[in-house]
């Protein structure tokens, strides 16, 4: 979910720099559990491009959730990330590898908050051999890579937060990013209407970097989320790109179909 194009690349890690980084980290309203759902991605036209499932699963005073989209491509999507919440939410480990035609980069990045160490492994599809990056990062209480559903949980209504994540261009660059109430939609469940709130993730660029995203004419675009309120707030769907200066894509709730044999519930 990262944008930056190559020219920016080169003064990004200095320009970051004016980055605050020390906002809180998000307090727990809503414990964690385990989980198991069942997920599509479409394109914005609609065509299914793969499926998808989210396991979570509670285990020595952390949770791990693991995000995997197979494409019918043959592309890969996963996503690991490791996090306490303890009184608030941290992360402590996370994972991403990306790879296949959907992907223009293949990539395995690794983050570790006990040892502040990063590794990322990648090639761009024209190169032919691989680059790794290893070095340490500073990370501040609020990174939540991974974790964006999690958090817009658990904010208070009507409540804008700002965190940051780490973006892997492939090198990794810290981003501020904002998580707003953007309004309501309604949708259908059966044959009854509900609502869903609605929620902008924007990408802060700040002053200086903006002026140089807007010379490449390359703005970060928002990241939109859909969540059901109320005594189990839960995830319904998702709108952004997967990779840097990707397609807009739609993430959404789905269930298994069954064969029919007869003996389906």
């Amino acid at each position: 979910m990262n944008w930056p194009t190559l020219p920016l690349l080169a003064v990004l890690p200095v320009l970051l720099g004016f980055s605050t980084l020390y906002a809180a980290p998000v307090p727990v309203r809503f414990v964690e559990g385990s989980a198991h759902g069942f997920l599509v991605l479409r394109s914005m036209d609609g065509d299914t491009l793969g499926q998808g499932e989210l396991l979570q699963v509670p285990g020595d005073g952390e949770i791990e959730t693991r995000l995997v989209f197979h494409f019918k491509d043959g592309s890969l999507y996963d996503e690991t990330v490791v996090f306490s919440q303890r009184k608030v939410f941290a992360l402590r480990r996370y994972r991403l590898v990306q790879r296949g035609p959907s992907f223009p980069t293949t990539l395995d990045a690794s983050l570790d908050r006990a040892t502040e160490r990063y590794k990322v492994t990648y090639k761009k599809e024209d190169d032919h051999a691989q680059e790794i990056l290893e070095d340490s990062l500073d990370l501040p209480a609020d990174v939540y890579n991974g974790m964006q559903a999690q958090l817009l949980k658990n904010l208070p209504k009507g409540a804008t937060e700002t965190v940051h994540f780490v973006a892997f261009t492939p090198k990794p660059q810290l981003i501020e990013l904002t998580l707003a109430p953007a309004g309501e939609d309604s949708f259908l469940l059966g044959e009854t209407k509900k609502k869903a709130h609605r929620y902008a993730l924007k990408p802060q660029l700040g002053p200086v970097i903006g002026f140089f995203a807007s010379l490449v004419g390359k703005d970060p675009p928002d990241f939109f989320y859909w969540l059901l309120d109320g005594e189990a707030p839960g995830f319904l769907a998702f709108e952004g790109p997967l990779y840097v200066e990707g397609p807009i894509w739609r993430i959404e709730l789905t269930s298994p179909r069954w064969p029919k044999s007869g003996r389906e519930p």
